[in-house]
């Protein structure tokens, strides 16, 4: 069987929401629902699917503002990299927009690296890639393979340094040490914009010539 991942753009940054889904068993796992709560929805009811998870790959506002609604419709805990837990309490114009109460309702279950999650009889690998954010982390499905990258690697670029909890260092180190050691058929899905591959960006990537 395996896994199948749908991917819709949300929310006022046109974040990559991704719904991916065990192709048996019809569990999914919903990761950064940036906004657009109704249309993830609609997606989720209309393949069939029951959300298990909802998973933020970091804490910052166009990553979680779908959060509370999704969990209210489905019960499905909160979960996010131990190191940006406390993030999701912060209000959101402290990322420039002046948006009222905090990005996200508090985790229920905190990530740490090479930590498994579940998506039905599949699973994703936690993989800690900080540097867009303090805590930031990026999921990894071998058998087919692909990573959910976050902010932290974009098709020919990587993701900012200067907001709040970022290091431009500890990004690079991040990619180099923990994505770009993945295999180099690895089909990346970034939190913005297209997907592309490990090999790709090791090859043409600007920040890595």
């Amino acid at each position: 069987m395996g896994l199948t991942v749908r991917m819709l753009m949300v929310g006022p940054l046109q974040t990559n929401c991704y719904v991916a889904s065990c192709e048996e068993t019809r569990d999914a796992v919903v990761i950064d629902p940036g906004g657009d709560a109704q249309r993830i929805l609609r997606t989720v009811r209309d393949a069939g699917l029951t959300v298990r998870l909802i998973v933020a790959t970091h804490a910052h506002f166009d990553h979680v503002m779908a959060n509370a609604a999704l969990q209210q419709a489905t019960g499905a805990p909160i979960a996010i990299g131990r190191l940006d837990a406390s993030d999701l309490a912060k209000p959101v114009q402290v990322f420039g927009l002046m948006m009222p109460g905090p990005a996200s309702p508090p985790a229920g279950r905190l990530l740490d690296d090479g930590e498994e999650i579940a998506v039905g009889r599949e699973s994703l690998r936690v993989l800690f890639t900080p540097g867009h954010s303090s805590g930031g982390i990026s999921l990894y499905y071998a058998p087919q393979p692909l990573v959910f990258s976050g902010d932290a690697l974009f098709r020919m670029g990587i993701g900012r340094t200067d907001l709040w909890g970022g290091d431009y260092g500890t990004l690079i180190r991040s990619i180099r040490e923990r994505l770009f050691t993945l295999p180099s058929d690895t089909v990346v899905y970034p939190g913005h914009g297209p997907a592309t591959t490990i090999g790709e960006e090791k090859a043409d990537n600007p920040f890595f010539a």
